[in-house]
């Protein structure tokens, strides 16, 4: 049998804050699973998801589109991006990240089932 689900992101199934700084919405269908996240301006990965995460880097493998604002990843290995509204990202894990500038960066990010979860 066909099976069809839909849910608005802006009523979330889950709403993960971060330490400060913003959120990640998150929609689960079935096996999918797609996050929106708002980072607000100072937000940066080592302060506000590191002390939830609980490892030295972002551990995630992120997949998605920046639809507003900017954010620059730095890889383990020194390697930087920056991404800005309509880039398609793909992020695998060991980075830190923060947001440029005084917008709010806005991504969706199928890489997000266990981001920003207590560990």
């Amino acid at each position: 049998m066909a099976t069809i689900e839909a849910q608005n992101i802006g009523t979330p199934h889950e709403t993960r804050p971060f330490k400060a700084h913003g959120h990640m919405d998150v929609v689960t269908l079935g096996d999918f699973t797609l996050g929106m996240g708002t980072f607000e301006p100072g937000w940066r990965w080592s302060e506000d998801v590191k002390p939830i995460a609980g490892t030295e880097s972002c551990q995630v493998r992120h997949t998605g589109i920046c639809v507003s604002g900017r954010m620059t990843v730095r890889m383990e290995d020194g390697t930087e991006v920056t991404v800005e509204p309509g880039d398609v990202m793909l992020i695998e894990p060991g980075h830190d990240a923060w947001v440029v500038g005084d917008e709010a960066c806005v991504l969706y990010d199928t890489g997000v089932l266990a981001y920003a979860k207590p560990q």
